[in-house]
């Protein structure tokens, strides 16, 4: 596949990276000359220094031989006005990032779909989004949803007190009869890999595991979690992510938003009905405790500044707050915040990567998820008529080594998939992969 990369920062940065190693013909245009010889230094792939909006750049990047274009500046005006020309310069599909939520509604989403734009995306309402979802499942580290919920993926840290350390998957089984949920992988020490039979558990293990909503009781009690309620929401940052954040939060929790600019504390008290808004600078602890940091059922940190977020949640988990969840954009950050106690990182160039990587694919795929931390995929696939995953039960199919077949969902059921499931056209396939055997994934459900 050809694809051009429009941007100016990292995320474009990361989506190049992430794609430069899946066979694809990929040109990053970027009027920054310093990070295109970065990017050149550390990838082969082809660069342009320029103005996405440019016709003649565009025509240099060869758009009109191009599959897919990706413009993921900072301003949307640009992203949607380089999309809009591609597509009349001859690009097969272009995907534009917006900043502004309006965008994002029905009405205007079909007004860009008409101007040629094939898909919008908001990082930070995605981001957003999964924050509210991991208040719902408050003993996850990370969660997803596939299929409307009927699969989910859990990844759980699995702590000295959880009944499966030092038991092996096949012990667990032998315990514990028909489980509704599969471990996918394991991430340890820095390395991550899918666990077999003889596998044991350790401490400090992230667990990846694909589960039915009803078993999700069972998985907790196995891992040592428990689900508490959230009634009191402390939010770091009155920016995008944050904002968004409150508006869906505070219709049923109680939550305090502490913004450092006193311009935006103004715009935040007309655009939030009834959160409190509070003028201050988070890294003054002394404010924190005034606010009654540790009357927080769940602290959310998602400043411009990383080290502002990882650091006012660890204060926060020193005061006993449940939840905490940081926005670290920093990815060489994600592991070692995992590490040191923060329960749930967020990530926008691993969010804008898993909506897009999905467009990159030539298999028919409904949703994908770029995991924090590690350098894996799980991915949804429909099963076409014909293709070679349909022909024999999962244990005979020529999967990768790093690749596991997680769950399926059948029309409205779904099933764990166990080693003679055989799986049919139609059906919904969750994967686990590793980015190096997604293109051999992906030619099995052709």
């Amino acid at each position: 596949m050809n694809i051009i990369i429009a941007g100016d920062g990292e995320i474009g940065f990361h989506l190049a990276e992430s794609l430069v190693n899946s066979n694809h013909n990929i040109t990053v245009v970027d009027p920054n000359e310093e990070l295109l010889k970065m990017l050149e230094s550390h990838t082969d792939l082809m660069t342009i220094q320029g103005d996405a909006t440019s016709i003649s750049v565009l025509r240099q990047a060869n758009v009109r031989k191009t599959d897919l274009l990706i413009s993921v500046l900072h301003e949307e005006q640009i992203n949607l006005m380089t999309c809009i020309l591609a597509k009349k310069l001859g690009a097969r599909k272009v995907i534009a990032r917006v900043n502004t939520m309006e965008n994002l509604s029905v009405e205007n989403r079909q007004i860009y779909q008409e101007l040629g734009i094939d898909a919008l995306i908001s990082p930070e309402d995605i981001a957003a989004q999964e924050v509210i979802s991991l208040l719902k499942q408050t003993a996850a580290t990370e969660v997803f949803d596939f299929t409307d919920g009927l699969l989910q993926l859990f990844m759980i840290k699995l702590e000295s007190g959880a009944p499966v350390i030092n038991q092996t998957l096949k012990e667990i089984v032998a315990i514990n009869k028909n489980l509704e949920f599969k471990a996918v992988a394991v991430h340890r020490n820095r390395h991550t890999f899918i666990p077999r039979s003889d596998d044991s558990f350790q401490v400090n293990d992230l667990a990846y595991v694909v589960t039915k909503p009803d078993a999700i009781d069972q998985l907790l009690k196995l891992s040592g979690k428990e689900q508490h309620s959230i009634h009191n929401v402390m939010i770091i940052g009155g920016g995008r992510v944050g904002r968004i954040a409150a508006k869906r939060l505070e219709k049923d929790m109680n939550v305090k938003l502490i913004e450092k600019d006193r311009e935006r504390c103004f715009f935040l008290n007309d655009y939030l009905d009834t959160s409190l808004i509070i003028h201050g600078d988070a890294t003054n602890i002394q404010l924190l405790e005034e606010e009654e940091i540790g009357r927080m059922d769940a602290f959310i940190a998602v400043t411009n500044h990383t080290e502002t977020n990882i650091l006012t949640c660890l204060h926060a988990r020193s005061k006993g707050v449940k939840k905490t969840i940081a926005l670290v954009e920093n990815i060489d950050y994600i592991d070692i915040s995992q590490n040191i106690g923060i329960d749930t990182i967020v990530n926008k160039k691993l969010i804008a990567a898993s909506y897009m990587v999905r467009y990159t694919l030539e298999a028919e795929v409904t949703s994908v998820k770029c995991l924090s931390g590690i350098d894996a995929n799980v991915i949804e696939l429909i099963a076409r008529p014909g293709s070679q995953v349909t022909r024999k039960p999962i244990k005979k199919l020529s999967l990768p080594e790093g690749a596991i077949i997680g769950g399926v969902v059948r029309a409205d059921k779904a099933f764990i998939a166990q080693s003679d499931f055989q799986i049919q056209e139609a059906d919904k396939v969750v994967v686990f992969a590793l980015p190096s055997v997604l293109n051999r994934v992906e030619r099995l459900f052709h």
